[in-house]
């Protein structure tokens, strides 16, 4: 069966102009992201992994190079306003720090792509009882972020991720501010929201045992592409998984 690409990368290149010299972020980055799958991206600090979020969310513009979503380019994606317009229309951001807002409820927070999309006010209420039931977060849909926890807050930002139901959702370090066990249920909670919704998910990760969870693990160093891995949902892939970034951590000592 043919996978379907959702997100082509192309020939991607990110330099930043510094006082006497171009500093490259990312040096001529070519994958794709197919429907329905979680894409976790490793490396280390500085190797290209946040320019690369930046870019997908059209918050940046490449120097070189083409995005292509759904095998349509667009050269004006990076401008405003086409730029917000597209990040509004595909895309679902999670972020480490979850980025809610204090003073909204719950659903609130939950419901705000939709009112800012315009949707109906039945239907935003009818989309935000299906999330507030696929999180687990039905009896907290009044509180406000403070009165939750941390693994509470992310699934909330989750749930607003993924309430317009985008084509692509882009994750920082989803579970950076978790303990162990909750970031273990997050992970899970995240993967059968990817499997119940076909979601597209990439998701950025210094941690290898979070990178288990993904279908496919490209690793990052100096901008480049220098390896990758399809996970095989066995015992093996956390050994593979680091073994690999191993290799990567001894390049730059």
């Amino acid at each position: 069966m043919e996978k379907n690409a959702i997100l082509s990368i192309q020939h991607v290149t990110k330099i930043y102009e510094t006082i006497g010299e171009g500093v490259k972020a990312l040096d001529d980055v070519s994958f794709e992201l197919y429907e329905g799958e979680l894409l976790a991206i490793m490396g280390t600090s500085g190797s290209g992994k946040s320019t690369l979020l930046h870019l997908l969310g059209a918050m940046d513009r490449p120097t070189s190079g083409k995005v292509l979503l759904q095998g349509h380019f667009d050269e004006n994606m990076f401008k405003e306003p086409q730029a917000t317009f597209y990040r509004r229309e595909n895309i679902g951001f999670i972020f480490q720090s979850f980025n809610l807002l204090k003073d909204l409820s719950v659903e609130e927070n939950i419901a705000l792509p939709l009112i800012l999309k315009g949707t109906l006010d039945e239907l935003i209420d009818e989309k935000v009882d299906q999330m507030l039931e696929m999180i687990g977060l039905e009896r907290w849909r009044t509180h406000r972020p403070v009165e939750l926890s941390g693994g509470q807050q992310q699934r909330v930002a989750i749930g607003r991720a993924l309430i317009t139901s985008p084509p692509i959702v882009l994750a920082d370090e989803l579970t950076g501010n978790l303990d162990f066990n909750t970031s273990t249920d997050i992970l899970k909670m995240l993967i059968q929201l990817k499997e119940q919704l076909n979601q597209s998910i990439i998701m950025v990760t210094h941690d290898p045992s979070v990178a288990t969870y993904a279908d496919r693990v490209l690793f990052f160093h100096d901008g480049k592409i220098v390896d990758e891995y399809t996970c095989s949902k066995t015992a093996e892939d956390m050994e593979m998984i680091l073994k690999k970034f191993k290799l990567i951590l001894e390049t730059v000592a």
